[in-house]
């Protein structure tokens, strides 16, 4: 395949609806996006390129809207490829007001075949096209205008091989049966782009010490970390340039009453005390207010030795299973997914157990070993 590709450049709402019309009848298109988000909550996109196997064409989102040709292919019509899909999707999102479907992610497709569950698109193309990749403009200014040659270059050769890729991809999966597992993941990838917006409170579930804090002390670590959701996207500005979880952390395990009690929280900027104190303090008040039966549950420590024991009769459920089928074991389950399936194994609830292909692997000898842990 020819690394120097014909590449058309899309600037008006004209040129990408007939681009549309080109691609329209295909069963099959590549996509990606560049973008740039480091001082923005959402992803600021610089360039959308796409191919169906022909030209490649760059649409330059600071110059066109998105038009209703293009969203319509976007949202329906071909299989969409992308590769590490997560963050293009929310770019997408964001800028055309669709989500990608129908997909397939190549990384994830990879994964499935037993390799590096993270491996990148250079190494992607190398492994099935034996083609080596420019690597000089991986760290490029998208925005600039105009694009140098090598810019287009490098952005189009971005998806150029992303149908041949597949097309390998897709062969050996069928070969080892495991077409409708890429599938399913994919639904599962679109509809997590879906639950984004609604997924805000329960950031606070993400961070590595909660099991330190009280039920009370939770929910408003809780309370602060929607907050700054909600700012950080009325805001549009990252999460960090509001407040670290470092020191919203530090609020709910300090539950202050008042202005010096929280300039006393470690980090916290006096700047920050006068422009959102007021508001802070109100999160943590409503903590303190809330009823006992509506908070959060205490989450066990991992230092104890009846949650050790599960991690590790889980572990070794999970890295059976992964050797059977030849995947990296975190392709089959999370760390913070064998946590929850912990937490409610030791609360006597009801587990969090696999779902689809995974749950027909694992569920049965998930739960048979906590038994036996139980039993011991």
């Amino acid at each position: 395949m020819t690394l120097t590709p014909e590449i058309r450049w899309i600037d008006t709402p004209e040129a990408l609806d007939a681009a549309c019309a080109e691609v329209a009848q295909a069963e099959v298109i590549a996509l990606d996006t560049e973008f740039f988000r480091e001082k923005t909550f959402h992803p600021v996109p610089a360039l959308i390129q796409f191919s169906a196997g022909g030209p490649v064409w760059l649409v330059d989102p600071l110059a066109v809207d998105c038009t209703e040709s293009f969203r319509q292919l976007l949202g329906e019509g071909p299989l969409k490829l992308l590769h590490a899909s997560s963050e293009d999707l929310e770019v997408l999102a964001h800028w055309a007001g669709v989500t990608v479907a129908p997909l397939v992610d190549t990384q994830v497709a990879q994964a499935l075949l037993g390799e590096d569950p993270a491996m990148g698109y250079q190494r992607l193309v190398q492994h099935w096209t034996g083609e080596t990749l420019p690597k000089d403009e991986t760290r490029s200014d998208w925005l600039q205008r105009p694009l140098s040659d090598s810019q287009q270059l490098y952005a189009a050769l971005d998806v150029v091989f992303l149908l041949e890729v597949w097309e390998r991809q897709r062969e050996a999966l069928e070969r080892q049966g495991r077409r409708e597992w890429l599938e399913a993941d994919c639904r599962e990838l679109m509809a997590q782009a879906l639950r984004s917006d609604a997924a805000d409170e329960q950031w606070f579930r993400r961070h590595r010490q909660l099991w330190r804090l009280s039920p009370r002390q939770i929910e408003a670590y809780r309370l602060l970390t929607t907050w700054r959701e909600g700012e950080a996207r009325r805001r549009n500005l990252p999460r960090g340039w509001l407040f670290s979880d470092r020191v919203l952390y530090g609020i709910a395990e300090r539950m202050p009453e008042n202005r010096y009690q929280l300039a006393e929280v470690e980090d916290i900027k006096p700047s920050q005390i006068k422009r959102d104190g007021d508001t802070l303090l109100a999160q943590v008040k409503q903590a303190r207010q809330c009823e006992a039966a509506a908070l959060p549950a205490a989450q066990p420590s991992p230092l104890g030795a009846d949650y050790k024991r599960r991690m590790k009769a889980l572990k070794r459920v999970v890295n059976e299973c992964a050797e059977t089928l030849g995947l990296a074991p975190e392709v089959l389950m999370r760390r913070r997914d064998l946590e929850a399936m912990i937490a409610a194994d030791l609360a006597a609830e009801p587990l969090p157990l696999p779902q689809g292909w995974r749950g027909e692997c694992l569920s049965a000898p998930l739960a048979q070993a906590l038994d036996e842990v139980k039993a011991e």
